[in-house]
């Protein structure tokens, strides 16, 4: 049974952020290659490589055909995969895993043919399969995170998770994630973050106050939320699912599928990004958003390529994704650097906000949320 790690190396023209961020992960990756061989794990390897431009989907079985030549296998005629289970995660995921989380994917994935487990079957991050024989017809699916669906819904697969397990969703996807782990990096020496943090915790502990959270928030960080935090909550959920609705992973009819959309999304649209501020102190006392929905409603769901924008964007302004290096800035609260005029005019109206917003991707608005308001409540802000 092997662990197989995905690492994107950073390229060689990558930022400082997107360096950082690379440099973190692949730490965490060899952290997680040794804790799976101490639950059984029989091989662990972590696949680094910088971005080569193949699919999630494409560079999974590139992997696994590279392992079988390494071993002196042979692969049967169609493209078979080697008999055995496999488990796959990339290089940022589930860094809270506990070892008992570990060996549970560990059982499923030596356990009976025909099975497989994730840490969520909506959005995945970490997927044991018990045969990776069943991954032999595997499309070039865009991202992990549909791997489940297609499991279920073409391989025929039975497809259990253990998104009950908060700690299982935690991701670390950019440098804020990184603090909100409180493993620092360099989050820790951007100046707003930790005022923000701060303010973000007086308001968690505020009962007279109230808590915006916007995106990609889940069933049960909204059940959590009612007893977690003191103060009320508003909550936006929008896009759960977003980077697992691949139509490669479904089966029957996909089209009319709508593309991304979302309510705060509209409004800044309407109002343009520079409304932030205003928009969020109507409505709260605080904010925590997912800025990768609105960033899908405006450009569409895929971050890696050019995509067909969800609203008409200015001639001079391209049909695409700001780069990564972009979306850590804005994480981080540093507009100086960003390239891409809508996103630096959102940042600065999050800087400028009467209220403390905070903005970033998925574990902000769950995992990292649980984080914050843990630290709250002893005390630390």
């Amino acid at each position: 049974m092997v662990v197989l790690i995905l690492h994107a190396a950073a390229p060689e023209d990558a930022g400082p952020l997107v360096r950082a961020l690379s440099e973190a992960r692949h730490s965490l990756a060899i952290r997680q290659r040794d804790a799976f061989l101490a639950a059984g794990a029989d091989v662990a390897e972590v696949a680094a490589g910088p971005p080569d431009g193949l699919s999630f989907g494409e560079r999974l079985a590139a992997e696994i055909r590279a392992r079988t030549r390494r071993t002196g296998g042979a692969m049967p005629p169609g493209g078979a995969m080697p008999p055995g289970g496999l488990i796959v995660l990339g290089s940022g995921s589930i860094p809270l895993a506990r070892a008992a989380d570990l060996q549970r994917f560990v059982e499923v994935a030596a356990g009976p043919s025909g099975h497989a487990l994730a840490n969520n079957r909506y959005s995945a991050d970490v997927v044991a399969i018990s045969r990776a024989a069943d991954l032999a017809e595997l499309p070039p699916l865009p991202a992990d995170n549909a791997l489940p669906r297609w499991l279920e819904e073409r391989a025929g697969v039975a497809v259990t998770d253990l998104r009950s397990r908060w700690r299982l969703g935690v991701d670390v996807d950019t440098p804020l994630d990184l603090l909100l782990l409180g493993l620092g990096g360099p989050a820790a020496t951007a100046p707003l973050i930790g005022e923000r943090l701060a303010a973000l915790s007086d308001v968690l502990r505020n009962r007279r106050a109230e808590l915006l959270v916007a995106g990609r928030v889940s069933a049960t960080t909204l059940r959590w939320l009612e007893s977690g935090v003191a103060c009320r909550v508003r909550a936006l959920v929008e896009e759960r699912g977003l980077r697992a609705a691949s139509r490669l992973a479904q089966s029957g009819a996909t089209t009319g599928s709508r593309p991304p959309r979302s309510v705060l999304g509209e409004l800044l649209d309407r109002d343009g990004p520079e409304s932030l501020a205003r928009t969020v102190a109507r409505l709260a006392d605080a904010a925590i958003i997912d800025t990768r929905v609105l960033l899908a409603h405006r450009y569409g769901a895929d971050d890696t390529s050019v995509a067909v924008a969800a609203v008409p964007v200015a001639a001079t302004q391209a049909a695409a994704w700001p780069d990564p290096e972009d979306r850590f800035a804005s994480d981080l609260l540093l507009p100086a650097t960003i390239a891409d005029p809508w996103l630096r005019a959102l940042t600065e109206s999050a800087i400028a906000s009467e209220v403390p917003i905070l903005l970033g991707g998925h574990t902000a608005v769950n995992g990292g949320l649980r984080l914050l308001a843990a630290r709250a409540r002893a005390g630390n802000r």
